[in-house]
């Protein structure tokens, strides 16, 4: 079984073909030959702490594998998610590869949201809006300067001090100008496309903010609260989510605003697109040129087996990876 670290897997995963792989697993997920079994979860010792185990199979991307991953929004010297990913041979199930999910994770989920934003926000997007300061938010700038390069970038949070120093870092990383915003109002009033990527318990966005044909991602998850997304823009959205089936689990799985507006008699499952079915052409009838546009992700086990199956073609190519014996 190859061994793989966080730093070899970031150095190996490309994150411009992560997007195609990400969209190639959820178009076989909504076409229905992926497998994809509900997580299971376990609580943790910290409030609203969990460890998720995530299984999932791709049989045209040829990839089996679980990701364990835990949820702890406290840390404060460490990730508040941490995962580990193990692959395994499809055709006779023996273990393959073990290899850091933590990265994966964040790449994956803004690879998603930079999916959503290809399909449904308008190409001259000129500004994107992060709300959030976290891993997340640096993953979700990275993800999105690289599919609109010509827009101007944004970032608010509930700490500016926090929202400056991510700008400014950024900003030098990526050799680009990154603007931070003393006000989320603001920030996504003139916003094309807004990206939510918080821990909040309460909406950070309202759908007065909104601009005319604009695109929201949403990828935060605080099972415990509000959701990140107020009820009257999911009411006015197009709702699109990874699958429904995860989107609109019971909590903690699913998505809390989601679940929220369902109670409310704001949405039905009906009116939900996957993003698979996007990929795979469906075209919603309920979407125009000034309507809005909502990506709702709670994180699936196929996007894990997109990026990993990526890894670890990569370490194999190129000798990468401590062998182990188990």
């Amino acid at each position: 079984m190859l061994l793989i670290s966080e730093a070899e897997v970031e150095a190996l995963l490309d994150l411009d073909q992560l997007v195609d792989s990400v969209g190639a697993a959820l178009s076989e997920l909504s076409a229905g030959t992926a497998v994809l079994p509900m997580r299971a979860t376990a609580t943790g010792a910290q409030p609203n702490s969990y460890l998720h185990a995530m299984p999932a199979h791709l049989p045209r991307g040829g990839a089996l594998l679980t990701k364990l991953v835990s949820v702890f929004p406290n840390n404060r010297d460490r990730p508040t998610h941490q995962a580990v990913i193990c692959l395994f041979d499809p055709s006779n199930g023996t273990p393959v590869a073990l290899m850091d999910g933590t990265y994966i994770t964040a790449a994956r989920t803004a690879a998603g949201s930079a999916l959503a934003t290809k399909l449904l926000s308008h190409d001259d997007s000129p500004v994107i809006t992060v709300i959030g300061t976290g891993v997340q938010a640096d993953a979700h700038v990275r993800a999105l300067v690289r599919l609109r390069p010509q827009s101007r970038v944004v970032v608010a949070g509930r700490s500016v001090e926090r929202a400056r120093s991510l700008a400014g870092r950024l900003g030098e990383e990526l050799g680009r100008t990154v603007d931070a915003s003393d006000s989320v109002e603001e920030a996504v009033r003139v916003a094309d496309v807004v990206c939510a990527v918080t821990h909040a318990d309460k909406p950070v966005l309202r759908r007065e903010w909104l601009k005319p044909g604009a695109h929201v991602n949403s990828v935060g998850h605080n099972p415990d609260g509000q959701g990140e997304v107020d009820t009257e823009t999911i009411r006015d959205a197009l709702v699109v989510v990874e699958a429904r089936s995860a989107a609109l689990a019971p909590l903690p799985s699913g998505a809390a605003d989601l679940l929220q507006a369902v109670e409310q008699g704001v949405l039905t499952s009906q009116r939900v697109v996957e993003l698979g079915e996007l990929v795979n052409g469906f075209i919603p009838a309920n979407r125009d040129q000034d309507g809005i546009s909502l990506y709702r992700s709670v994180g699936v086990a196929v996007e894990d087996a997109a990026a990993a199956s990526l890894v670890l073609s990569q370490a194999i190519q190129h000798g990468v990876g401590v062998e182990l014996a188990l």
